[in-house]
């Protein structure tokens, strides 16, 4: 049996899930586009390739294991985009939690169900239909669970809206020993602005740093709160452009041990001039989909 276990985000990665890129199907048309950056390249002709696309995985998948940790793998879907495994579940403390995603992708659930038998199913929660959420969205810290969400009114006609208010009253009460810090997110259909996800725009690393750009929060004073949290001395700040080409989504290894895309060259040098061992890797293309290494995994257990 898998013994679940994660508290944050940083600490000794021992087990985790992989997506794959294998038979991820023709390039979609622009009307079932997901998000603007991927709509982006559709139109433009750019949409990745499925080798490109299967190399930068393969990279990943060896430096995850030159660092000993066990990497599941999804069952291998005809024609179906498995890259993005964080969407579908994810995991808090000991209890994993399948998320509510966009129907159609319903059974991305089901080729993990390999890894999900291998759980106590006393600890596999099926979320309420009304609480929508993400694992891009989620993210524990120490104490706190922070949660990236979108409130406003429109919520059912933002397709790029994942994370429900609903969903952020569902883990505060799940949670009484924690404190929950929601985050409302900026939600466009311009992919320069648009924040996806919380890790789009925001994400912890090491013991006591983070990666942020400001504009991807609505509210000034939630993301004033992160910056006296971690101290502006230990916040690497990124651009819209720099958001856009997804620096905030790295992938923690270990406090120290960070993967990162090779031409993230502003971010890798802070990173190194902090005392991170970066492994640089290529995963640009994977990029045009609005995801990169952090949207890949699914981290099951770490130290």
């Amino acid at each position: 049996m898998l013994q679940l276990n994660i508290n944050d985000e940083t600490s000794k990665l021992k087990a985790v899930i992989l997506g794959t890129a294998e038979s991820c199907g023709p390039i979609p048309k622009a009307e079932d586009a997901y998000d603007p950056k991927s709509l982006e390249h559709i139109l433009a002709g750019t949409y990745p390739r499925e080798k490109d696309m299967i190399k930068e995985i393969d990279a990943f998948d060896k430096v995850l294991k030159k660092y000993n940790v066990e990497v599941f793998r999804p069952k291998v879907l005809e024609d179906c985009n498995q890259i993005f495994s964080r969407d579908i579940a994810f995991v808090i403390g000991d209890t994993f939690f399948k998320a509510n995603i966009l129907p159609d992708r319903e059974e991305e659930f089901l080729a993990i169900k390999h890894v999900v038998q291998q759980i106590n199913k006393d600890k596999v929660v099926q979320l309420p239909e009304e609480v929508h959420i993400e694992g891009g969205d989620v993210m524990p810290w120490k104490e706190y669970l922070f949660i990236g969400t979108y409130t406003a009114d429109d919520y059912a006609d933002q397709i790029t809206a994942r994370t429900n208010k609903e969903a952020v009253t569902y883990f505060t009460k799940l949670f009484p020993n924690k404190v929950v810090k929601s985050f409302e997110l900026r939600k466009s259909t311009n992919a320069k602005e648009n924040a996806l996800h919380l890790d789009c725009c925001f994400q912890p690393i090491g013991i006591d740093k983070a990666i942020l750009h400001k504009n991807g929060f609505v509210n000034e004073e939630e993301y004033q709160w992160l910056v006296s949290y971690f101290g502006k001395e230990n916040i690497f700040e990124i651009t819209a452009d720099e958001m856009y080409a997804m620096y905030s989504n790295v992938f923690s290894i270990s406090t120290n041990v960070i993967v990162s895309e090779q031409k993230f060259t502003r971010l890798n040098n802070w990173l190194r001039a902090a005392g991170f061992t970066v492994e640089e890797i290529p995963y640009a293309e994977i990029s045009k989909q609005e995801g990169l290494l952090r949207c890949s995994t699914m981290p099951l257990i770490r130290e």
